[in-house]
């Protein structure tokens, strides 16, 4: 699998309007030039605003796929640029699913997989377009949120390297999937949990499972 980093992308704090509202976020990245150092927080200068929802050691790097981008591209009619999605990385050659678990290696960088992205009324007004969660789920193309496991330094040109989790047991489209699914089954969400998935996503299996319990 040929995969090199398209795009290492920033964002900063920015107004957004929504409706009549005007909120802050730094959902927007900006490709960076040069070399971007990579913790295990943040990606550079990268800022979050809404803590409770997004960052964090388990979604420190949020990456998208080149191809995926090119879809989109497609689908709307016009061009996306890079960072949009707001993610910090865009792929080429990135597949839509991984196993939560696997790693990409990038350079001395050594990202893992742990959960895909939910789309919220943010990304909507970032596309201006309200309906956009609803078609960027029908999509299932969510990008992948991954935790930094050695810190390092990314470049764009940059080689990826794919080193799968030999245990496969949840895929990042399956959690996506479950993310919708009002009557989730028991011994899923035990395999779910069996993976090293994001802590808050962790923390929504771990309830819907004690509610099946009697």
């Amino acid at each position: 699998m040929d995969m090199r980093i398209a795009s290492v992308n920033v964002g900063s704090v920015e107004r957004l309007s929504r409706g009549q509202d005007v909120m802050k976020t730094g959902i927007r990245k900006h490709p960076m030039p040069g070399a971007v150092a990579v913790s295990q927080l943040a990606v550079g200068t990268d800022t979050i605003v809404d803590l409770e929802h997004h960052g964090g050691p388990d979604q420190a790097v949020y990456a998208y796929s080149e191809d995926d981008y090119a879809w989109w591209s497609r689908q709307l009619g016009r061009r996306l640029e890079p960072g949009c999605f707001g993610d910090n990385l865009t792929i080429s050659g990135l597949p839509s699913d991984l196993f939560i678990g696997d790693r990409l290696l990038i350079g001395a960088t050594v990202l893992e997989a742990t959960a895909p992205r939910i789309p919220c009324a943010t990304l909507a007004a970032c596309m201006q377009d309200r309906e956009f969660g609803l078609k960027f789920r029908r999509a299932e193309r969510p990008g992948i949120y991954f935790r930094v496991l050695n810190e390092g330094e990314i470049r764009r040109g940059d080689f990826v390297t794919l080193v799968e989790n030999p245990a496969r047991q949840v895929t990042v489209l399956e959690l996506f999937r479950f993310a919708y699914d009002p009557t989730p089954a028991a011994e899923d969400l035990e395999r779910f949990l069996s993976a090293p998935v994001a802590a808050r996503l962790r923390s929504n299996i771990e309830k819907k499972l004690a509610a099946l319990k009697p």
